[in-house]
């Protein structure tokens, strides 16, 4: 058995596939880690769900803002998006079962893997943590929101989650400010500041870092306890300079590559657009 991360899909479902034949991915004994944006931008969204669901247990999912997104369009909680790709999702007979199967993902994924290095922790999430958050923090700050999600009262969670404020974490925060900040952390994250205020309006790479903030990683983090595992931030192109934080997103849906790392040995597999 292998296990294999892959970066964000974005809806790149024949791509996907390719990759996983590259590597003769078998879901009777293999598993596959996907960090999430499993859709939009992309044109196949719909039979990238129908796939990923088809083999539910051989996967392991975070969401993604992107996914997080298309749950809240699906229940009418939010308006699409001129760039939005998803019309052909949310048209199809089987969008409210594929909803429903998405929105009791993760938002945090952590396992124990035997690599070539030993037994080895990894924390997997979309975008990454908060400087001050130990693993357990992360892993029950993550459940909160998806109790939410989970809950009766999930419209309301997914009618409130947008915005960028809060902009920093503090355990004294509340209600759905509490939860929007969780999300904000786990799936938009990319710059901070040592306190972890937030600069979600920065989305490019290193060089554009405002004053006083650095990429979240750089940071004292949990990748003493755990090698994290992450995608959202396609400008990276896969490099951290950190051994035990991995960047997946290579930006396949923005013409580069799609990438897929087996943990059990660190090696890289990629298709080129």
């Amino acid at each position: 058995m292998s296990t294999y991360v892959v970066g964000d899909i974005q809806g790149c479902y024949k791509p996907l596939k390719k990759l996983l034949k590259k590597i003769n991915f078998l879901k009777s004994k293999d598993q596959l880690w996907c960090v999430g944006d499993l859709i939009n931008r992309g044109p196949n969204s719909l039979d990238t769900l129908r796939f990923l669901q088809d083999m539910d247990q051989s996967v392991r999912i975070v969401l993604g803002n992107h996914d997080l997104h298309f749950l809240a369009i699906h229940e009418g909680c939010a308006p699409p998006r001129t760039k939005d790709t998803l019309s052909e999702l949310l048209k199809a007979k089987d969008c409210d079962l594929l909803s429903d199967w998405l929105r009791k993902k993760s938002l945090a994924h952590y396992g124990t893997v035997e690599t070539k290095n030993g037994m080895e922790n990894f924390l997997m999430v979309h975008a990454g943590v908060a400087p001050m958050w130990s693993l357990q923090k992360t892993l029950s700050l993550a459940a909160e929101v998806e109790l939410s999600l989970q809950s009766e009262t999930y419209k309301i969670f997914l009618k409130n989650m947008y915005g960028d404020r809060p902009i920093r974490w503090h355990d004294k925060l509340q209600g759905y400010e509490r939860l929007r900040t969780i999300t904000n952390y786990l799936t938009r994250i990319r710059f901070c500041d040592e306190a972890g205020s937030l600069r979600l309006d920065v989305k490019e790479g290193l060089n554009a870092a405002p004053e006083g903030c650095k990429p979240w990683y750089e940071f004292e983090n949990i990748s003493k306890v755990a090698t994290i595992l992450f995608g959202h931030w396609a400008a990276l192109d896969g490099e951290t300079g950190k051994p035990k934080v991995h960047a997946l997103d290579t930006g396949y849906v923005w013409g580069r590559e799609m990438t897929l790392m087996c943990l059990e040995d660190y090696q890289r597999y990629s298709i080129t657009n």
